[in-house]
């Protein structure tokens, strides 16, 4: 009976137009990042490196499709939490707007059980723009620039050989879904208070800015509550392309992330069995 549950969910969100939003905007925005890396790239790989190509001499092909994958992850990531925010802050309060979530509930089936397709449904549409996202970043990008050594120039500079950098990746991308993940938590959770769509999306979208606001404070209590802040682990899959990875602080940050989602989900079970729902 769940699977056949979490089937409808599953139909439910694809059946509705939002639900490709995400899809066509990574579909536009990776291209056009791509396109113009591949007319602009060396004007902006020059200008990173003006520096340092006074002092040393850069030879093979580092404006590659690797870099070009790691640029798009970067730029996508700022994006991605409001287009997951839109299916998984739609998962309750849609039924609440339909008037369906009654109708819903005196199926054979129990609270517990419709909540978790649905909490289900929003991760697995989470999971499948994370793996659209890394389809076109890493597929297109290493197709038209072709493979090379990772060059990264951030607060230290970092170069990473070829043979060392595909599983990184693929463990960034799964870290990706993590971060998501947790998003679209925070939304599911918010879509059971209210009774509207945009709610939801608002006000996930405003504790995301609101804490990493908090996040960059270094007040004293702030620095006692930060490491505990989802928003401080989000992009924690940069940790991955560092020359050495600290496996503890990326794991560390995984289960902050994890727990996170699972917390969110309990009170999101919690609540909707308490509440009277009339319509």
């Amino acid at each position: 009976m769940f699977f056949t549950l979490l089937k409808i969910e599953l139909e439910k969100i694809f059946k509705k137009g939002r639900s490709f939003i995400g899809f066509i905007a990574i579909g536009i925005l990776v291209p056009i990042i791509q396109i113009a890396m591949y007319s602009e790239g060396n004007d902006y790989f020059n200008m990173f490196t003006q520096t340092l190509q006074q002092q040393f001499d850069f030879s093979g092909n580092l404006l590659n499709g690797y870099l070009i994958a790691f640029i798009v992850l970067q730029s996508l990531f700022v994006h991605i939490p409001l287009l997951v925010s839109l299916i998984a802050g739609d998962m309750l309060a849609g039924e609440a707007i339909a008037g369906t979530f009654r109708i819903l509930l005196i199926r054979p089936v129990s609270r517990f059980q419709v909540i978790s397709a649905k909490f289900i449904a929003a991760q697995i549409y989470t999971l499948l723009l994370i793996l659209w996202m890394s389809v076109l970043s890493m597929g297109l990008s290493v197709l038209f620039f072709g493979k090379g050594e990772l060059f990264i120039v951030a607060s230290t500079i970092t170069i990473l050989p070829q043979d060392d950098i595909l599983w990184r990746f693929l463990l960034a991308y799964f870290y990706g879904f993590l971060s998501m993940s947790t998003v679209a938590s925070v939304a599911f959770f918010f879509s059971g208070l209210v009774e509207n769509s945009i709610g939801p999306i608002v006000s996930t979208m405003a504790v995301i800015i609101v804490f990493t606001i908090i996040s960059s404070l270094d007040a004293g209590f702030i620095k006692a509550i930060k490491p505990f802040l989802f928003t401080n682990h989000l992009i924690g899959w940069r940790y991955l392309f560092e020359q050495t990875i600290d496996s503890f602080r990326i794991l560390q940050s995984a289960i902050i992330l994890f727990m996170h989602s699972i917390l969110l989900f309990a009170l999101s079970v919690y609540y909707l069995h308490k509440k009277d729902i009339m319509t």
